[in-house]
């Protein structure tokens, strides 16, 4: 839609600008957004306003020379007019959706390509294999995929990493709890580490080592034993994450081990090739990145005064390797509580001479689940949070993934359990899908009835004359945009919120007209304008990674009265 008024809007703007001997290279960005109120038309501009200083005449006077210059030859312009001190507001002709409607019909809109195959990485979920997942991980891991299933839709070539921080303290700190844990098993004096991992988890992977091997690490040098679990009990639990993640609908095409890179000596490597840019140096005996040179607020340190490696260092080795990989775009999905993060990393990159623009960063605030509006408590076996599997065991994978979803990344999500399980107008991704199941049920009715589509060019959809159809067929055209808008921004909630409201004029007009009638040929128009409501929610759905069924369970069959009763 924008783009077709795009052109026309452009060319009339040039047009105007040659008759009066303007500079073509001193217009304004031509933009096109919906008007405040629906009644205004389809798109406004406020090319006139924004032009009217280096014109040096009144936006009125300017927008008048622009309407007098559109030509519209095909007629897909209904209404063109000026609104207050300058504004240009545009209303579609029904031609236009008509013509629209047949495309959709025909799969001539199916097909989107801004990204001309790039590569992208999107790298989420990144989660230390020191614990299972808990809610907040499954918000960023499913915000983190339908970043890339988005990408895909618009045709970049995706690859989707999960980043393992198998080195480091952490991993100590797990070798060092279950060799406590297993002790205790044994029968022997145990001392829990400080900042160890209670969870029961822990002592289930210790009661199987125990089980299996019985006192075979007790009798091993403290070291080598600890060593033993930390290797095993990260293996055992990246495993676990794996296992979560596919049941949510998720897979990762590379798994990038830390220990893995740094026994390639890739963060060292890094470091000797920021000192020779003359970006590290040393004070109090640690080495500092210069990233106050470039905007950070201070300086970091990438080497600690006994020699340690910070998680910094390893990180700017990291995101070496993927621009060295050859991506044109890196995605990081990460949690809130890295956001002071981001600016000495782009530094970092900046400083290895890589765009750091080309790094991009979506930050996921965290999940409250509640449950009748009380704080849902940690759960047992974590001992910490609320486990994911929890979740997806009590919802499904639909509810959670749109429920997840619900909200701007950067925004607080609170995850209402009970409504995530209702099967009523009042659960959104329930709303969603029951619209699509509805049309298979209303194709069923069709059939009974003895009425048919058959050939999609002689389908009169002129019959379509009522405003709420046209708006169907308006709310159709604007998925391609909105599949843009949530590239460009990073904002997949953008799918979500147009389902909805897809869903919501689908559901207001089956509920005010009959669709099935006596009158055959615009039974057919209507079956085709339903026809392609129900393949656009389908298509929505999928890159959500939910579910689009053509029936609904028993249950919220019976429970659809909620949103009307059910007929043809």
């Amino acid at each position: 839609m924008r783009s077709h008024l795009h052109a026309l809007l452009s060319r009339a703007v040039e047009k105007t600008a040659v008759a009066a001997g303007l500079d073509l290279a001193q217009l304004p960005v031509l933009q096109l957004e919906p008007p405040k109120q629906r009644e205004f038309g389809d798109l406004s501009s406020n090319v006139a306003m924004l032009w009217a200083k280096s014109a040096k005449r009144s936006p009125r006077a300017i927008a008048e020379d622009i309407l007098k210059n559109i030509d519209d030859a095909e007629g897909i312009l209904a209404r063109q007019e000026i609104a207050g001190p300058g504004f240009l507001n545009f209303a579609f002709a029904p031609k236009f959706y008509f013509a629209q409607l047949r495309d959709i019909a025909a799969g001539k809109l199916d097909r989107i390509d801004i990204g001309h195959g790039e590569k992208v990485q999107v790298e989420f979920a990144s989660v230390n294999p020191t614990g299972p997942l808990h809610v907040g991980h499954g918000r960023v891991a499913v915000i983190g995929d339908v970043l890339a299933r988005l990408h895909e839709a618009t045709g970049y070539k995706v690859e989707r990493e999960y980043y393992v921080n198998d080195a480091g303290n952490q991993m100590e700190n797990l070798g060092l709890s279950l060799y406590a844990r297993y002790l205790e098993k044994l029968g022997q004096p145990s001392e829990f580490p400080e900042g160890g991992y209670p969870g029961d988890y822990v002592m289930e992977i210790a009661a199987d080592v125990a089980a299996r091997d019985g006192d075979k690490y007790f009798k091993q040098d403290k070291g080598a034993a600890v060593q033993f679990f930390r290797q095993h009990g990260g293996d055992a639990l990246l495993g676990t994450i794996r296992g979560q993640l596919a049941d949510f609908g998720i897979e990762f095409d590379n798994y990038f081990s830390e220990k893995a890179m740094r026994e390639r000596d890739e963060v060292s490597q890094s470091m000797t090739r920021l000192r020779e840019l003359g970006l590290l140096y040393s004070n109090d005996g640690a080495e500092w990145f210069r990233s106050t040179q470039y905007g950070d607020d201070k300086d970091r340190t990438v080497i600690k005064s006994d020699g340690e490696l910070t998680y910094f260092a390893a990180d700017i080795a990291y995101h070496r390797n993927k621009f060295e990989r050859q991506f044109a775009k890196l995605i990081n999905v990460w949690g809130a509580d890295h956001h002071g993060y981001v600016p000495r990393l782009k530094a970092a990159m900046q400083g290895l001479g890589y765009d750091a623009n080309a790094l991009q960063v979506v930050l996921v605030q965290m999940v409250q689940l509640t449950r009748g509006g009380e704080p849902v408590r940690m759960g047992k076996r974590t001992g910490e949070f609320v486990a994911l599997e929890d979740v997806l065991q009590e919802v499904g994978c639909d509810a959670a993934r749109f429920f997840f979803l619900m909200r701007k990344s950067d925004s607080h999500l609170d995850f209402d359990l009970e409504l995530a399980k209702k099967q009523s107008s009042e659960n959104p991704v329930f709303y969603v899908q029951y619209a699509h199941a509805r049309v298979a049920s209303i194709f069923d009715q069709a059939a009974k009835n003895g009425v048919a589509l058959g050939d999609l060019a002689s389908v009169p959809v002129e019959r379509l004359e009522l405003a709420e159809e046209l708006e169907l067929i308006r709310q159709m055209i604007l998925f391609n945009e909105v599949l843009e808008e949530s590239v460009r921004e990073l904002e997949p909630h953008r799918m979500v919120f147009y389902l909805q409201e897809l869903a919501g004029e689908f559901h207001r007009y089956y509920n005010r007209n009959r669709v099935v009638s006596d009158d055959i040929d615009l039974s057919r128009a209507r079956l085709l304008l339903l026809a392609n409501v129900q393949k656009t929610i389908r298509k929505g759905l999928a890159i959500l990674g939910v579910e689009a069924p053509m029936k609904m369970a028993a249950r919220a069959e019976s429970e659809a009265g909620s949103i009307d009763s059910a007929r043809g």
